[in-house]
């Protein structure tokens, strides 16, 4: 049945594969179901509802995915949104939270709608191969970044104003202190330290399942060393609180009332380039590209990440998008649906293992994100930097994910690179029409929000 459904043996894979990198998927971005409450916790959002409404969302969208299109990705509500969500839209900008879903829901709406006229899979397809190369390589730098800021080994310098590798001094000036990410002590740093050598070990010796087992080990390991605090009431299951406080709680008439164009246009533009590169840099790594450089089913991909984030926000949270973090899963041989559908049934079950999901520290996951940053590096041979036309908008997509630290911001680095480059040397014709909306678009947007 599972051969008929996922293509097992066409795909190259195994059941036990496909499962083992569906724990792995969900180990290395359970963390969102802590993390997401806390964030729109702070726009006001009762913390305990919107932990279920971050599961259910990412269990459908996942489900979804797996089904519709028979990808290995998973989908939750996206890191940095539910940040724009919370101190933009609702902190800075004055709005409800209920209003703010409503954003988020039309977004969604809009993102449909796209999906259904095929536009966002030409624009996928449109984007050139040595740029889909390039968002691959630049998701890996952003993972490793990410994956090293949790850790709490780079930190903000205010001395330089950028970030650098963490000192003592950080853990005894209490200025210094407050830059650390929360829960950082130096035992935390070796433990992350520690993990990331260990699982480094295995992926060298081809351990099957490495990066899961290097979140285990490490997560055990730090029982004894206080990172891991399991509590004096710490138990296995726990019912799951009520979803009744956020549950179609959106309030257009608030939302259309105060004229959030910028704001709605904002969560389309971050959640469709965020999936956009995410879909390309992974499928890339994982060899799941045709001939021609495009991701086939690429529309069916999409239209999963739409109806998660309408069903996310009826739900009651921030927008739910494809996670990078799937390339952990794809990592360890993830191919098929079964990957993602395993990882959605995870996100299920989590409802009811909550305490269990909220032990696994930073310092066991971050390792996990610095080595799939190393595997998503490999595209980059494939570059060609002696031919500069092809070399400076590659880097400049490679280096803004990082810098600017958004995948967004890296894709439109590269087209507009790309498109003027050509423009200026006279290679207008190269430009399909797609890269020139696109491009028109991008420099619109830095002027509209």
């Amino acid at each position: 049945m599972l051969e008929k459904i996922f293509k097992l043996r066409e795909h190259g894979t195994t059941v036990r594969t496909e499962i083992m990198a569906g724990l792995t998927t969900f180990m290395t971005m359970a963390y969102i179901i802590i993390v997401n409450p806390q964030i729109l916790g702070d726009a006001g959002m009762p913390a305990g509802a919107v932990m279920v409404a971050t599961c259910l969302a990412a269990a459908l969208g996942t489900f979804l995915m797996g089904f519709l299109a028979n990808y290995p990705f998973a989908l939750a509500p996206g890191m940095g949104l539910n940040a724009f969500f919370t101190y933009t839209v609702v902190l800075t900008m004055g709005l409800s939270w209920q209003a703010a879903l409503a954003a988020v829901f039309i977004s969604g709406i809009i993102f449909l709608l796209l999906t259904l006229s095929k536009a966002r899979e030409a624009i996928v397809n449109s984007i050139p191969l040595s740029l889909k190369y390039a968002v691959s390589v630049g998701i890996g730098l952003f993972i490793a970044l990410i994956g090293l800021k949790n850790a709490g080994i780079i930190v903000h310098n205010p001395g330089t104003g950028t970030i650098g590798l963490v000192t003592p001094e950080y853990f005894i000036d209490e200025s210094l202190r407050a830059l650390l990410p929360f829960g950082t002590t130096p035992t935390s740093i070796l433990l992350a330290v520690f993990g990331l050598i260990f699982t480094s070990a295995l992926v060298v010796k081809n351990v099957k399942g490495s990066l899961l087992w290097g979140i285990l080990v490490t997560t055990i390991v730090g029982i004894p060393l206080g990172v891991v605090n399991l509590g004096e009431n710490f138990t296995l299951v726990s019912m799951p609180p009520s979803l009744s406080e956020t549950f179609m709680a959106m309030n257009f008439a608030e939302v259309l009332s105060f004229g959030l164009i910028p704001i709605i246009f904002s969560f389309t533009f971050v959640d469709l380039f965020d999936t956009v590169g995410t879909l390309v840099g992974v499928s890339s790594k994982a060899g799941m590209l045709d001939e021609k450089g495009n991701l086939p089913k690429a529309n069916k991909a999409l239209l999963a990440d739409s109806l998660a984030t309408i069903a996310g926000a009826a739900l009651g949270t921030s927008t739910t998008t494809t996670y990078v973090e799937s390339a952990s899963g794809v990592a360890q041989g993830g191919r098929t649906g079964l990957t993602a559908v395993t990882t959605a049934v995870l996100f299920l079950l989590a409802l009811f293992f909550s305490p269990l999901v909220g032990i696994i520290p930073s310092a066991a996951t971050a390792p996990i994100l610095i080595i799939v940053g190393i595997f998503m590096m490999e595209p980059v041979t494939k570059i060609d930097f002696s031919d500069y036309l092809e070399g400076i908008p590659a880097f400049f997509a490679i280096v803004m994910m990082p810098f600017a630290y958004s995948i967004a911001e890296g894709i439109v680095f590269g087209v507009i690179a790309y498109t003027v480059l050509r423009l200026l040397t006279g290679r207008a014709k190269d430009v399909s029409v797609v890269m020139w909306i696109l491009t028109l678009l991008f420099v619109i947007r830095f002027f509209v929000i």
